[in-house]
């Protein structure tokens, strides 16, 4: 496949450990495994998009060159959450001999809090049986959902939140490779809209550059299907000072012109709701609030109904505190 035709999240992907972004520590630490040929099995926890996965496939680069397809296994374990999964293609991949001249072989599994609890247990008795040949990595948003037994048996590397450092240079990276220009205003709404996953902001920009080279602030917008923090913070403004209708009037532009879900708006509520300058007795009962209706969504309740109450609810907050 020509390099022109893969998505920017695979060409951009760096190829080995020196290239990632962030997370020196760790990728310091992976680079002391690869040049004593011996490491253990691992776990990489932390949020989407931050280099679990880059950092797994550019140390099977860096150990296994050309032979990185007999050696490397990259599964997802969100699609295959089964004890049957972990019986047959890791089972099957990981008795057989490596073929790498005495290096043992790695199987990544994304997601891999994913697995049902039979299936953890399943796998920790495969990571007993054939360590002599292979070694896990393990990917997880939360280290907590895999169990005990499989934890003690690896090391535990914890991703951190890229800085706005780190993505600035990354998205320099893909401005120069793409000849883009992308507006100042365009990357501060990249920051935003990606909440730090580099995965998300390299979608995003390559969906705007689809359209245009020059690359603007509304462009990500739209992209995204998100709406500006500002919009946000006008439309909880209105429902604090009891002026519902033009609360109800933003609602309706950040569902029907924006398409955004009612999570999606929950979401930026939080975010925008933190910084806006209002009491912090406010800010306090808004977060509360945002708890609950975020929690009726997720048990089904309906969404405009839930957001427009939360509205009202906002606007008896303010009252109240007023007087």
């Amino acid at each position: 496949m020509n390099i022109a035709d893969l998505s920017w999240t695979e060409k951009y992907r760096p190829s080995k450990l020196d290239d990632v972004i962030g997370q020196r520590v760790i990728v310091d630490r992976l680079k002391a495994f690869v040049k004593a040929k011996s490491f253990p099995s691992m776990i990489f926890a932390g949020p989407a998009g931050v280099g679990k996965t880059t950092s797994a496939i550019a140390m099977a680069r860096e150990l296994y060159a050309d032979r990185i397809g007999e050696a490397f296994l990259e599964m997802n374990a969100s699609d295959s959450r089964g004890i049957d999964t972990i019986r047959g293609k890791v089972k099957e991949f990981a008795r057989t001999l490596p073929i790498t001249g005495g290096l043992v072989k790695i199987i990544f599994l994304d997601e891999a809090d994913a697995l049902t609890a039979e299936a953890q247990h399943a796998l920790r008795r495969t990571m007993e049986k054939y360590s002599a040949t292979t070694r896990f990595i393990l990917s997880a948003n939360y280290s907590s959902k895999i169990i005990e037994p499989i934890q003690s048996r690896c090391i535990v590397f914890r991703f951190k939140p890229l800085t706005g450092e780190d993505m600035h240079a990354y998205i320099k990276r893909i401005e120069a490779g793409e000849g883009l220009k992308i507006d100042e205003k365009a990357e501060e709404a990249l920051l935003y809209v990606s909440e730090g996953d580099l995965r998300k902001l390299t979608n995003v920009l390559q969906g705007a550059a689809m359209l245009n080279s020059h690359i603007t602030e509304s462009g990500i917008y739209d992209i995204a299907a998100r709406a500006r923090p500002k919009e946000i913070a006008a439309m909880l403004r209105y429902a604090l000072s009891g002026d519902f209708d033009k609360a109800r009037n933003e609602l309706n532009t950040l569902i029907l012109v924006y398409g955004m879900s009612g999570e999606d708006i929950l979401v930026q509520c939080y975010r925008e709701a933190l910084s806006l300058e209002v009491d912090q007795r406010l800010k306090l009962g808004m977060i509360s609030e945002l708890g609950e209706y975020n929690f009726r969504l997720v048990e089904g309740a309906n969404e405009r109904i839930q957001l427009e109450a939360m509205l009202a609810k906002f606007g008896i907050i303010g009252a109240g505190i007023k007087h």
